[in-house]
C-alpha cells in the first residue's frame, strides 16, 4: 500500500455548494436492503474475527440453554423434596388443631359456653374472680 492510497481527498468548495439534480444522485442509486448492508459490514472483519464472534455467540446460547435446563431440574427437585419433607409435619399440625377444636367443642357441650373459653377448670372448682368482683354474701 502506498501513501497515495491512504490520502483522502478534501472536498473542494465548489463540490460542497453544488446544487442541482446531480448533487444527490449517489444517495438515490442505493437499493440495498438492511440485511444486505449488514452482510456487507461482516466483510470488513477478518474471517478469524467473524468465526470467533460466531463461536462466542454459539457458546453463550448453549450456556444459557444449559443453565435454563439445570435451573428447571433443580427447582423441581427442591420443591418436590420440600413437599415430601414438610407435608407430614403440616398434616400432623392440622390433626392436632382438629383434636383441640374437638376437645373444646365437647367441653362446651358438657359444661356450657364459659367452660370452653376459660380453659376448663376441674369439676367442683370455681373460676378465678376478676379484681373488680366482690364475693357474694
Amino acid at each position: 500500500m502506498s501513501k497515495r492510497d491512504l490520502d483522502v481527498a478534501a472536498p473542494s468548495a465548489s463540490s460542497t455548494t453544488e446544487s442541482g439534480p446531480n448533487a444527490n444522485d449517489d444517495d438515490l442509486d442505493l437499493d440495498e436492503t438492511l440485511s444486505e448492508r449488514l452482510w456487507g459490514l461482516t466483510e470488513m472483519f477478518h474471517p478469524k474475527v467473524r468465526q470467533g464472534a460466531y463461536d462466542l455467540l454459539h457458546f453463550s446460547w448453549g450456556s444459557v440453554q444449559g443453565l435454563y435446563g439445570f435451573g428447571r431440574s433443580a427447582l423441581w427437585v427442591i420443591f418436590a423434596s420440600s413437599a415430601i419433607l414438610f407435608a407430614p409435619v403440616i398434616f400432623e399440625l392440622e390433626r392436632l388443631q382438629m383434636e383441640e377444636m374437638n376437645r373444646q367443642q365437647q367441653r362446651q357441650i358438657l359444661l356450657g359456653p364459659s367452660a370452653a373459653v376459660s380453659g376448663g377448670a376441674p369439676p367442683g372448682m370455681m373460676p378465678p374472680m376478676s379484681p373488680g368482683q366482690q364475693p357474694r354474701r
